[in-house]
């Protein structure tokens, strides 16, 4: 199972060796040590360890908070005895790899100095072939800091390269000959060079950057759905009533961003195994897993003030949203079938915030067309993840879904038939209740919106017959042209159905 990640890695030195030739002498020949967490690997193990038991079992949460108490060594060991970690998947740093590879081919002796468990550093120094030597905590000794740079200066008195990444690393640059920045931040870089030692610096990807894409604010699209009770509840023209929408807006964007992180969190093994989600900030170590926990506190902590002072219905409804988003990303995402309906209840909620927080009667047409619209476009997005798992040759059972590929063609039908039954719901709300709202100023106008409806779930679903959709109809929709444009047309129906501008206009 390791042999495929040693050729990936072998690939990637070659396109990167000649550029590093330059960055350390071919003359040296001092051993080059590697730290693990944060240099070689874009992640720490023992939070790695730690998310994999209470994945598995959230009462082992207790037992941890015991271990850690007896030393970190001690809780290093036993998160190592117990945690199963699939090396192959972890989001190895592939420019540290091709620069150990690159030394490695030179005849340089490559050590694994880290304060990672022993157990778990002797699997991954099996896992790549250039690793010669292990110097690990043993579960007495956290081998960090000072304790590491004691035994690498009495191991190898005459001089050795060290890679670290972090300040705890300083007393082992001290006693190093070479100094090899992985990613360090601007204080810590400006500290190495105070000890006045050559020095090979390694950058990293944002973690601004890569903080942003794993809050997918792209997704706060879904959230312009808190705005349509507003318009069909005839408030269009109430400045309070906008402001209240737009921070019922704000506050299901900060709760929805939490829980993205949380489900990422939470699908860290499968997310590394998919086609597409492996390049997920948390799946690919860009984003750390500490930064990603301190994110979600401060989010949910925002959106739930916000929730607080719209009032005790959008409280209930954003506690709901929260409530049923983690349920999903725990459990139902793995039941077939209930996994899309959770989505369409998802989507519908965010309509149910709008209505609690404008204050607007309720619309029992309007919630079930968006149960339907959009439990068919997470059908949709299921059938594209069976389809890329074909694609990636993992034909079979879905990675972390209860899927199987054999089951496209159910998907893809129940799909349809919520998409084609949505349209029809919008029809009989047109009938039934639009038509009949003295608040609409031209309630004529809302007949744009069926034919375009079925343009575009059929769009939908004939690109993803074709494999031209990604996994994300919606983040899709956000950025292709017919899609934008039966959007805004849609949209300009809904406002001007709402405010009857022009003045007169299908009155």
């Amino acid at each position: 199972m390791d042999q495929p990640k040693r050729k990936e890695f072998h690939s990637g030195s070659i396109r990167l060796r000649s550029a590093l030739k330059s960055r350390v002498s071919a003359a040296e020949s001092s051993p080059l040590v590697l730290d693990l967490d944060g240099t070689l690997l874009k992640t720490d193990l023992l939070v790695e360890g730690i998310i994999a038991l209470v994945r598995r079992n959230i009462m082992m949460l207790l037992p941890v908070l015991l271990w850690l108490m007896q030393g970190r060594a001690v809780l290093k060991r036993k998160i190592a005895e117990r945690q199963g970690l699939d090396i192959a998947t972890l989001p190895f740093n592939r420019e540290i790899v091709a620069f150990a590879e690159a030394e490695k081919a030179k005849g340089r002796l490559i050590v694994l100095a880290t304060a990672a468990d022993e157990l778990l550093a002797r699997r991954i120094a099996q896992h790549l072939a250039f690793v010669d030597r292990v110097i690990a905590s043993d579960g007495r000794t956290n081998l960090k800091g000072d304790a590491k740079a004691a035994r690498l200066a009495e191991l190898y008195p005459e001089g050795f390269t060290y890679a670290g990444d972090s300040a705890a690393d300083l007393p082992v640059w001290r006693e190093a000959a070479h100094i090899v920045l992985v990613g360090v931040s601007s204080t810590v870089r400006r500290q190495a060079e105070k000890i006045g030692r050559p020095i090979t610096v390694f950058e990293r990807n944002s973690a601004i950057r890569a903080m942003i894409k794993g809050l997918r604010l792209h997704q706060w699209t879904k959230n312009l759905l808190i705005f349509l009770p507003l318009v069909l509840g005839g408030k269009a023209q109430q400045s309070e009533a906008w402001l209240a929408a737009g921070a019922a807006f704000l506050t299901l964007g900060l709760i929805a961003s939490a829980t993205y992180l949380v489900n990422d969190l939470w699908d860290l093994p499968h997310d590394r195994g998919h086609w597409s989600k492996r390049n997920r900030p948390l799946a690919s170590g860009d984003l750390s897993i500490p930064a990603a926990l301190a994110v979600i506190v401060l989010s949910l902590f925002a959106g739930f003030t916000l929730a607080a002072n719209l009032g005790l219905p959008a409280l209930l409804a954003v506690s709901t949203y929260t409530a049923v988003t983690l349920a999903y990303s725990l459990s139902l995402k793995r039941v077939p079938i209930l996994d899309a309906a959770t989505l369409g209840g998802l989507f519908t909620l965010r309509l149910v915030l709008g209505i609690a927080a404008v204050g607007v009667a309720w619309s029992p047409w309007l919630l079930t067309f968006s149960m339907f619209l959009f439990t068919s476009l997470s059908f949709a997005k299921r059938q594209v993840e069976m389809r890329g798992a074909v694609r990636a040759g993992k034909a079979g059972r879905i990675a972390g879904r209860g899927y199987e590929s054999a089951d496209e063609p159910i998907v893809t039908t129940f799909g349809i038939a919520a998409g084609v039954a949505s349209v029809v719901i919008f029809i009989l709300y047109l009938s039934n209740e639009a038509f009949r709202n003295a608040s609409l100023a031209a309630p004529l106008l809302l007949w744009v919106f069926p034919p375009v409806l079925m343009l575009w779930i059929g769009r939908i679903w004939i690109l993803a017959g074709r494999d031209a959709l990604n996994d994300d109809p919606i983040a899709f929709a956000v950025k292709d042209g017919p899609s934008l444009l039966m959007g805004t047309v849609s949209g300009l129906a809904f406002l001007l159905a709402a405010t009857g501008l022009p003045a007169g206009l299908l009155t």
